[in-house]
C-alpha cells in the first residue's frame, strides 16, 4: 500500500446499527496535524434522528472534555455526488437520512490550544429504537511528520 502524502486515515467508529445506543468515536490527537476531516457515512436509516457533537480534550483519554464550536457541515444526500454546505445551530446537527455522507472540516487552531486542548472526538446521540446504521472515519491532514508510519494518535 502506498502511503497517502501527509494524510493519516483513522477508523474512528465501526459501521453498524446504533439502535438505542449513543456512540462516541475514538479520541484523536491533533498535535502533529493541522487539520482533520471527519466523515460520517450513513447506511440504512429507519427514521431516527441522532444529534452529532464534537468535543475537545487535553488528552486522548478525554481529559477535561468540553464542547468544540462547529458552525457548518457538508452533506451529500442519497449518493448524489454533491456536497451541500449546511449551517449548524448550537454546535449540533442531526444524522437523519439514509445513504448520506456528512463531512466536518476542523483546523487544529480551532481548538482551545492556549488552554492545552489538542485532542477531539465526535459523539452521536442515540437515534432511538431505530435500526439506523453509520460509521465514522477521520482523516488527519497536513501532518507535521511525513514518515512511513506516523506517530500514534489514538486511545484504545
Amino acid at each position: 500500500m502506498t502511503n497517502l502524502p501527509f494524510v493519516k486515515p483513522i477508523w474512528a467508529a465501526e459501521p453498524k446499527s446504533y439502535s438505542g445506543a449513543a456512540m462516541t468515536a475514538k479520541y484523536v490527537s491533533l498535535k502533529d496535524a493541522a487539520h482533520i476531516r471527519i466523515m460520517i457515512q450513513t447506511g440504512a436509516w429507519a427514521a431516527g434522528t441522532a444529534a452529532v457533537t464534537v468535543s475537545q480534550a487535553t488528552a486522548v483519554a478525554g481529559t477535561g472534555a468540553k464542547a468544540l464550536a462547529i458552525t457548518k457541515v457538508f452533506k451529500d444526500t442519497a449518493v448524489a455526488g454533491t456536497l451541500v454546505e449546511t449551517a449548524v445551530a448550537s454546535n449540533t446537527f442531526n444524522l437523519d437520512t439514509a445513504n448520506s455522507l456528512y463531512i466536518l472540516e476542523i483546523d487544529s487552531a480551532e481548538l482551545d490550544v492556549a488552554g492545552g486542548f489538542d485532542c477531539l472526538t465526535l459523539a452521536v446521540a442515540s437515534p432511538g429504537a431505530n435500526a439506523d446504521f453509520y460509521g465514522v472515519t477521520y482523516l488527519l491532514e497536513d501532518l507535521r511528520y511525513a514518515q512511513a508510519t506516523p506517530p500514534t494518535v489514538l486511545t484504545d
